[in-house]
């Protein structure tokens, strides 16, 4: 995957020293916070497209709370009250994240000495541009959607990933959901399952999108012998794609995947594909397994041909191991309803790990919560016990694949890479 992140770290060199001086007092004296609370930040697109997403996950991060009564009493001996912040990374101009504004929520929560804990990014492009910030200053990142395998797995990027994102040497970042190299080489054992001799493939040129659509490429061709018929990158500024699928529809592929999401036009892509008359199925990561891609599409273009999406977890129906079922429930009881968007589980899943990292550390101490995030073993979540590992990874390899069908995502099957 080609090294994307020199612009961005640009931006976070000069923003990086950016509101240090809030750690401080007048005087020069290092600012403690306030004595008894803790907080907990998240940085997600709350502006556009992704906002039924986010809006599941922000639901799970107030559940976690909320179940431990917005307090937390430490071996230190103090009973901290928590407290939640809810911080866009997008703006309504964009529709959709933006580097700014994700340096501002990054340097917001490094400036302020209560926050122990930083939930996001959503997009795995924002999340290089908090890392190296967060990073300088100890907070435990922990994100419930990022799947990119560049920023924690060394061979995956450029030849300075994932260190570039570690200038402290430490590592403070993890996630919840399976990287990207699980999830592409689990789709195209889909397809192959799915009987696809030729699929050709688009990328929205981002770095998820583009990372895994290549993963996808280069496990279709060298694992199950599918014929690549071609791979390329579109502008997802564009309004239509028309004369690019009419292009596809005459090489008479068996598949379409698309690498990208919601926000980069993939239901645009996929009622296209409908319009040429190309009825092959097509398949994109779960950036489109949200109800916002059925609706971009139509539902009515769904009925004309399948539209899979793989997913890096299981949906909220398929939850029947550890804290699964239970949290079903009390959602539902919390909120009036149960979770529609898969995200839920996950948004709960890093309050969980938070709280959990929090209450071992046993102190209001960034370095101290940073390390027992990182030592998190044998944790039961939502979809079962899992780990994380060295780089900050889930150990889990759970994954699943779902179609849309009578206007909203049904669960196909679980999916485990064979060997």
């Amino acid at each position: 995957m080609p090294f994307r992140i020199t612009v961005p770290l640009v931006f976070v060199v000069a923003f990086a020293s950016v509101g240090v001086g809030g750690l401080f007092l007048s005087d020069g004296v290092r600012s403690k916070g306030k004595p008894d609370v803790i907080k907990i930040v998240s940085s997600l697109p709350r502006s556009g497209s992704a906002r039924g997403q986010t809006d599941s996950i922000v639901q799970g991060i107030k559940l976690a709370l909320h179940e431990v009564n917005h307090q937390i009493t430490l071996t230190d001996g103090v009973t901290y009250k928590l407290e939640y912040l809810d911080l866009d990374d997008a703006t309504a101009a964009a529709g959709n994240w933006t580097i700014e504004q994700e340096i501002a929520n990054a340097n917001q929560a490094k400036a302020d000495p209560d926050v122990m804990a930083y939930i996001g990014t959503y997009n795995s492009g924002a999340a290089k541009v908090s890392m190296p910030i967060l990073n300088k200053a100890g907070v435990l990142m922990i994100s419930p959607a990022n799947t990119a395998t560049s920023l924690t797995k060394p061979g995956w990027g450029g030849r300075h990933e994932p260190q570039c994102y570690r200038p402290t040497g430490r590592i403070n970042y993890t996630r919840v959901v399976p990287a990207d190299d699980v999830q592409g080489a689990v789709a195209a054992q889909w397809a192959f399952e799915l009987q696809a001799k030729q699929v050709y493939i688009l990328d929205d040129n981002e770095l998820y999108g583009k990372g895994i659509a290549d993963l996808f490429h280069m496990t279709c061709e060298e694992r199950f012998g599918i014929k690549v018929l071609g791979q390329e990158s579109i502008d997802s500024k564009q309004q239509e794609f028309k004369p690019l699928l009419q292009k596809i529809k005459d090489l008479k592929p068996d598949m379409i995947y698309f690498g990208g999401t919601t926000q980069t036009k993939a239901g645009q892509v996929f009622k296209d594909m409908i319009a040429v008359g190309l009825r092959c199925p097509m398949m994109g990561p779960d950036g489109c397994y949200e109800t916002a891609m059925i609706e971009s599409a139509g539902k009515a273009a769904f009925e004309t041909a399948p539209f899979y999406a793989t997913f890096g977890g299981l949906p909220i129906s398929e939850l029947q191991t550890g804290r699964g079922p239970q949290f079903v429930k009390n959602f539902t009881d919390y909120f009036g309803k149960p979770p529609t968007e898969a995200y839920a589980a996950y948004g709960y899943e890093c309050g969980l790990v938070a709280l959990d990292a929090i209450r071992r550390a046993g102190r209001k101490d960034r370095d101290a919560v940073r390390e027992a995030g990182l030592a998190t073993r044998d944790f039961v979540g939502t979809i079962g016990t899992w780990s994380f590992d060295a780089n900050g990874d889930t150990d889990s390899k759970t994954m699943s694949v779902n179609v849309v069908k009578d206007g909203e995502f049904k669960f196909v099957k679980k999916l485990e890479l064979k060997k």
